[in-house]
């Protein structure tokens, strides 16, 4: 796979450069009911989005999509997908009715090289996308796009297509990695849920914020060298791959900034990050 893809031909046609690049996230999505609640983390989410320029459009990377191909969503009007159960009605009554771009996934299935990029008519929007840029951008006016995450490929793999895709901060598109740093629901504690973790999870918190801020990526791409700690962190890959498509995108000497830092429910955690201004 190429490290980077020099130019996106397809892409340019629909969205000149702009002088300065997007930024990317990493967003801890944490419960579903961020959605609807007005809480530390969706305040900020809210307070980021006027930060920052307007996008173009935001393509997000769902720890919910988890697939076995690279599929990006390419619908005129992509549905809300209430992934989900056990949650209040009023949950289930969401509707984001923010519009998809078929031409930027067209774009994107010509011109991403190291990845066969395959358009997608039937997902959607999950909760991993529409949770958290609903408060972003609750007037759901800006196209929305998400990219699934391959399953049967390795996080070097993962890490590398992002570097590709990074170009897309050239032309004003908003890329989200949408997951959890820490995230282990079998030993989820209601006792803790507004707040306090388990030793693991605050000593996986501050290593990941450490290699974070180093740029140790390699270290962060091979997770299961970081000991038991990161065994308990990661069970499973895709709440924490979306990190690696964030950190991807990180240039040399760019600005970065944790925020939401906190672990809650006693292994989880809402950790996220800012690149670039």
């Amino acid at each position: 796979m190429m490290d980077t893809l020099k130019e996106l031909h397809a892409l340019s046609n629909l969205y000149v450069k702009r002088d300065a690049k997007m930024p990317v996230l990493f967003v801890g999505h944490g419960s579903p009911m961020n959605a609807i609640e007005d809480n530390d983390f969706t305040r900020r989410w809210a307070s980021m989005a006027k930060e920052i320029p307007l996008p173009n459009a935001v393509l997000v990377i769902s720890a919910h999509w988890y697939a076995s191909a690279t599929l990006v969503t390419a619908m005129e009007h992509p549905k809300t997908i209430h992934d989900f159960y056990g949650f209040p009605k009023e949950l289930f009554e969401v509707d984001y009715p923010a519009p998809g771009n078929p031409a930027l996934a067209r774009a994107l299935s010509e011109d991403v090289m190291g990845a066969s990029l395959i358009m997608d008519h039937d997902w959607g929007l999950d909760h991993g996308a529409w949770s958290v840029v609903k408060h972003m951008y609750p007037d759901a006016n800006i196209p929305v796009l998400q990219l699934s995450i391959d399953y049967t490929k390795s996080p070097a793999w993962h890490y590398a297509l992002a570097q590709e895709l990074s170009v897309l901060r050239e032309h004003g598109i908003l890329i989200i990695g949408s997951g959890n740093m820490v995230h282990n629901l079998r030993m989820l504690s209601w006792q803790m849920i507004q707040g306090g973790g388990y030793d693991w999870a605050y000593e996986m918190n501050d290593t990941f914020k450490r290699l974070i801020s180093e740029k140790k990526h390699n270290a962060l791409i091979h997770y299961d060298g970081l000991g038991s700690a990161a065994q308990l962190a990661i069970p499973t890959p895709e709440h924490y791959l979306p990190l690696l498509y964030s950190l991807a995108m990180q240039e040399d000497r760019e600005d970065l900034a944790f925020f939401n830092d906190k672990v809650i429910g006693g292994s989880l955690t809402m950790t996220s990050v800012k690149i670039g201004k």
